[in-house]
C-alpha cells in the first residue's frame, strides 16, 4: 500500500475526496442523523465532489452525538459481512449522564489498527516495545483502555495491563498503585501508556520503592491537557530513575477520531491515516473551514467507516490546521498545530471528561445535605504538577453521616464517571454569607 504521508498534497485530496463521496453515499443510504439532517436542511450531496466542496455539508455538535446516538450508526443490509459486524462498542463522554456508544464493526477495528500503525511509524513505537498499559477500568468502557492492545497489536508489540483506579462494582480487580510499579517493573516495560497525571505519580512512586525503570524509554500521555512544565517534570523524573530514555510522546485524540501523532516531542500532530479521516478547522458561525494557518474549531469527517459515522464533528478545541509538508519529518496531509484550547465547559479530572453542571443538578436530589459543593484540585497543593481530585464537601443536616457520605460518593460517581473524594464540612465552610453573598457551588482550583 501506497504511503498517503509522503505523497503530495494533491494526491492526498484526491484519495479524499473519493472516500469521501462513498462515505456520503453510505450515508444516505443508512444513516438515520444524516438522511433526516439533509432532508430538513435542504442539503444536495451530489453537490459535494470532493473535500474542498465540505462546507456545503452542516457541522454536527457533540451534543446531537449525546442525544441520539443511535441515530448515527451506519445500517446498510448489503454491506458484506465484515462491514455491518460488530466488534465493539466503546464510549465518549459528554453533557447527559451515561456516555454515548461508539459502535466499531470490524471493518473500523482494521481501519483503527491501520491508524495506530501509522502512529507507531510517527512516534517511533516499534515491536520490540512491552507497553504498560495505565489507564483505568471505568464503568462504560473506554477508549483509551481498549486501544492500548490494539496499538500494540497494530505493531507487534507486547502489552500489559496494570488495572489501576477507584474500586467499583462487586469484583474489586482494580490493583493499587504499589501493584503498577512492581508489573512495570517485572514485565520490563518500555513504555508507559496512561493518563498524564498518574502515569506522573506512577514514577514518584517508583523512585520511592526504588523500583527498576531502567528499560522504559518512553511515557505516552494522554488524556488532559499536558504543559511543557508537566512534560518536563515526567521527563526529569524519567532521568533520575536511570531510564533508557526520557522521551514523552504528548499523545492528542479522541474516542471518535483515534489518535494523532507527534514526529517530535512537543511536535505538531499529524493525521496519520488521512485515508480515514479528514481534519479541519472551521468558523463556527459560517461553517466553513478558516484561512491556512488560521485558528478555528476543530472538526472531523469519518472517510471510511461502517459503525458510527461523524462527518464534520465539533471534537470541542481550537486549534489551526496545516497541510504543508512537516518541516520535521517531510510528512505530508493534515497537521493539528497547537495551542489547543478546549471550546466546551467539560473539565477533565483523572483523564475522564465530566460535565459539572449535571452534578450540580444532581446533588440537591439527595437527602440529608444541608449545603454542598464540588471542588477540583490538586491532591498535593504545593506540587502544580500533582495528580487531579474531585472533592465533594458535603454539610450533613443529621443522621448517619457515613451513609450519606458513600450515598454522595456513588451518586457522583454515576453521574459523572469519577469516584470523588467526600469531605464533610459545617455550613458555613461552604458559604459564610457574611463574607460572601454569592455561594460558589463549584469551584477549580488547578
Amino acid at each position: 500500500m501506497i504511503d498517503l504521508l509522503r505523497q503530495p498534497d494533491a494526491a492526498i485530496k484526491a484519495v479524499q475526496s473519493e472516500r469521501l463521496r462513498e462515505m456520503l453515499d453510505l450515508c444516505g443510504r443508512g444513516h438515520g442523523f444524516y438522511q433526516r439532517l439533509w432532508s430538513t436542511t435542504g442539503v444536495d450531496t451530489a453537490r459535494v465532489r470532493s473535500v474542498d466542496d465540505i462546507a456545503l455539508l452542516p457541522l454536527t455538535s457533540k451534543q446531537d452525538l449525546m442525544q441520539q446516538p443511535e441515530a448515527f450508526r451506519l445500517l446498510v443490509a448489503d454491506l458484506p459481512l465484515e462491514e455491518r459486524a460488530l466488534w465493539e462498542v466503546i464510549h465518549t463522554a459528554g453533557s447527559t449522564a451515561d456516555p454515548a456508544p461508539i459502535y466499531t464493526t470490524t471493518h473500523d477495528y482494521h481501519a483503527y489498527l491501520f491508524q495506530a500503525k501509522r502512529v507507531a511509524e510517527i512516534s517511533g513505537i516499534t515491536d520490540r516495545d512491552v507497553i504498560a498499559n495505565l489507564f483505568p477500568l471505568t464503568p462504560a468502557p473506554m477508549g483509551a483502555f481498549l486501544r492500548s492492545s490494539a496499538n500494540a497489536f497494530a505493531v507487534g508489540a507486547a502489552v500489559v495491563a496494570a488495572l489501576p483506579g477507584a474500586q467499583f462494582g462487586r469484583f474489586g480487580i482494580q490493583r493499587p498503585l504499589d501493584d503498577a510499579v512492581r508489573i512495570v517493573e517485572r514485565h520490563r516495560a518500555t513504555l508507559l501508556w496512561g493518563v498524564t497525571s498518574f502515569v506522573r505519580r506512577l514514577l514518584v512512586r517508583a523512585a520511592e520503592l526504588q523500583a527498576d525503570f531502567t528499560h522504559v524509554r518512553m511515557c505516552a500521555v494522554t488524556g488532559e491537557a499536558s504543559s511543557p512544565a508537566m512534560r518536563e517534570d515526567i521527563r526529569r523524573r524519567m532521568r533520575a530513575l536511570n531510564t533508557a530514555g526520557a522521551t514523552v510522546f504528548d499523545r492528542y485524540g479522541s474516542t471518535e477520531m483515534g489518535g494523532l501523532a507527534q514526529c517530535q516531542e512537543d511536535g505538531d500532530w499529524h493525521n496519520p491515516a488521512p485515508e480515514i479521516l479528514y481534519l479541519e478547522a472551521v468558523d463556527t458561525e459560517t461553517g466553513r473551514p478558516v484561512p491556512a494557518g488560521e485558528r478555528g474549531a476543530l472538526a472531523i469527517t469519518h472517510l471510511d467507516r461502517r459503525g458510527t459515522v461523524l462527518l464534520r464533528f465539533l471534537v470541542g478545541d481550537m486549534v489551526s490546521v496545516s497541510r504543508d509538508p512537516c518541516p520535521h519529518c517531510g510528512r505530508t496531509g493534515e497537521r493539528v498545530v497547537g495551542p489547543v484550547v478546549r471550546t466546551k465547559d467539560l473539565i477533565k479530572v483523572k483523564g475522564m471528561l465530566i460535565n459539572p453542571a449535571l452534578l450540580l443538578e444532581t446533588l440537591p436530589a439527595i437527602e440529608g445535605i444541608e449545603e454542598f459543593q464540588v471542588v477540583v484540585r490538586r491532591q498535593d497543593p504545593n506540587d502544580a504538577l500533582s495528580m487531579d481530585e474531585l472533592v465533594v464537601r458535603i454539610a450533613p443536616e443529621m443522621g448517619d453521616t457515613a451513609t450519606l457520605a458513600d450515598q454522595v460518593a456513588t451518586v457522583t460517581a454515576r453521574t459523572v464517571g469519577v469516584r470523588p473524594k467526600v469531605e464533610l464540612v459545617r455550613p458555613t465552610d461552604i458559604h459564610d454569607p457574611a463574607g460572601r453573598a454569592k455561594l460558589q457551588r463549584f469551584v477549580d482550583t488547578r
